[in-house]
């Protein structure tokens, strides 16, 4: 007697008798929902229906919206496009099935989907908020996941600043291995480097200070550049072709005060450093100054399996440029390094000092060819003292690097 009762529950849930030879099956709940063709804009939805279905109605939201509060859109199909969403940004959504007038299923677990971030706008576009390089409050310096990061095994020194590297690819574009140098870059490609001071070195909470983003555009296979200089509230920065003094004073990890009178460069002072017989160039992104671990992995091999860059061997083949503070290796390795990333752009054929000097600075060049012999006296002077339009680096600096003068001046004295 009970299982007849119970059994008669059960069926009274599932159907509701009309007359003898009529009655109406239980509405089923859509299944299989997912989400596809995912914009900074849009979406589509899918789903399966049962047989019985005859429209669905489909109510979303942003993310934790209470149901009947959300937009509402009814369909006959088992699918539909959602547009003028917000980029980067979460949403919940539910579907009911009609059946008849009366017989609706019940409503569906809330579903969720993240619109895609904004597309970055490779175009020196006024304020650097427009370019989308940056998600959130720009001041948190959170990239765009349509970018990468990258960072130098030896990089150029500029008044101890941190510098924040990206690169941003045309979508299903990469970078293609051309040899130990630069690989190729497509058309579209935008570079972008931040230069900022942490405030507190022993303390990041403290918070940091940004100067200025510089940013390098491939288009009809050629470079252009542009400087952004970051406003005093650090919530955005204006494009700026003129060259800028920014006084800083923070903590160094030592626990020390220190201070500059930073300067940011103007778009002819860049012009000098980024241009090679006429044309202008990147200067870091060479794969063997990128060919190193970070965290225990290859930066190349993380580049690799991302599909940022293709065609390349194993980077156990491809060179790398010494970190010319590592002291694993020999002195001569570390100091041509150092001359390498932080002179040889302008001390190299073609360079911006090519016609005014001797040197040829670059890694590769054979000792007996790059002249620091013959001008080690001029080398030691004009980097152990600092004289506006006088002092090496050139461009770029407003002070001595103590650290990188101290590595020159040792391999000098062995020559």
């Amino acid at each position: 007697m009970k299982r007849l009762i119970l059994l008669t529950l059960v069926l009274t849930c599932i159907i509701s008798c009309k007359d003898d030879d009529d009655f109406t099956i239980f509405c089923e709940t859509p299944n299989n929902l997912n989400v596809t063709d995912i914009t900074h804009i849009s979406v589509m939805l899918n789903w399966a229906n049962a047989n019985e279905v005859k429209a669905v109605n489909i109510e979303y939201g942003l993310s934790g919206f209470q149901i009947g509060t959300g937009t509402v859109i009814s369909t006959t199909e088992t699918a539909i496009a959602l547009n003028g969403l917000t980029p980067n940004t979460a949403y919940d959504y539910y579907i009911i099935a009609n059946c008849d007038v009366d017989n609706v299923s019940m409503i569906s677990n809330v579903n969720t989907f993240t619109t895609d971030v904004n597309p970055i706008i490779a175009a020196f576009l006024p304020s650097l908020s427009q370019l989308n390089i940056f998600i959130g409050d720009l001041e948190d310096l959170n990239i765009s996941s349509r970018s990468f990061k990258y960072e130098l095994n030896t990089s150029l020194f500029t008044d101890y600043a941190h510098k924040l590297r990206i690169i941003a690819l045309p979508d299903s574009e990469a970078l293609e291995y051309d040899g130990n140098g630069f690989p190729l870059f497509p058309n579209g490609t935008l570079m972008a480097k931040t230069f900022y001071y942490n405030l507190d070195e022993t303390d990041l909470s403290a918070g940091k200070k940004i100067i200025e983003t510089r940013i390098l555009i491939k288009e009809n296979d050629a470079w252009t550049l542009g400087n952004y200089k970051w406003n005093d509230a650090q919530t955005d920065a204006t494009l700026d072709t003129d060259s800028h003094i920014v006084n800083v004073d923070w903590i160094n990890s030592e626990g020390n005060n220190m201070s500059a009178a930073y300067r940011i460069p103007s778009a002819d002072d860049c012009t000098k450093c980024h241009s090679n017989a006429g044309n202008t160039t990147p200067i870091g992104t060479k794969l063997r100054t990128m060919n190193f671990e970070i965290d225990g992995v290859n930066q190349l091999q993380k580049f690799i399996d991302a599909g940022h860059l293709i065609n390349a061997p194993d980077p156990n083949t491809i060179a790398s440029l010494p970190n010319w503070e590592d002291t694993n290796h020999t002195l001569e390795e570390r100091s041509r390094a150092y001359f390498d990333i932080n002179c040889a752009h302008c001390h190299s054929p073609g360079g911006f000092c090519d016609a005014q000097s001797t040197l040829d600075l670059r890694y590769e060049t054979a000792f007996g060819d790059t002249n620091i012999f013959n001008r080690k006296g001029s080398i030691s002077f004009r980097m152990g003292t600092y004289t506006l339009g006088f002092s090496m680096p050139f461009i770029g600096t407003t002070m001595i690097h103590t650290e990188g003068y101290n590595l020159i001046q040792e391999f000098l004295d062995t020559l």
